[in-house]
């Protein structure tokens, strides 16, 4: 499978459309994880337990994106993009989608 940020793909011809493909995946850190990013937020800096956790998420969204596609029928995903958003204190949305296409 083909994943592109890009709406076309170069040396590939898009024969047909298939539609909206999409990947959601909605993940908390745990408490103890919110209470060391507090204290290394006041000093400034990476959190990596929050890095890791939508590192996470950003992966299972794709997956998940990857996966509808493949039901789909689709060669490849074009236009793909992420977006996030707070659903909580603490837990987010992370959201994948593009375009599924076939090729030629």
């Amino acid at each position: 499978m083909i994943i592109a940020t890009t709406d076309s793909l170069p040396g590939k011809e898009i024969r047909s459309t298939l539609g909206l493909v999409r990947g959601v995946s909605v993940r908390a850190a745990h408490a103890l994880a919110d209470f060391d990013a507090l204290l290394k937020n006041a000093a400034g800096g990476e959190l990596p337990e929050y890095t890791a956790v939508f590192a996470q998420a950003r992966e299972q969204a794709l997956d998940r994106m990857i996966e509808q596609a493949r039901h789909a029928g689709a060669d490849a995903v074009v236009g793909v993009r992420f977006a996030t958003s707070e659903i909580a204190k603490g837990a987010a949305e992370v959201l994948a989608y593009g375009t599924a296409v076939k090729l030629s």
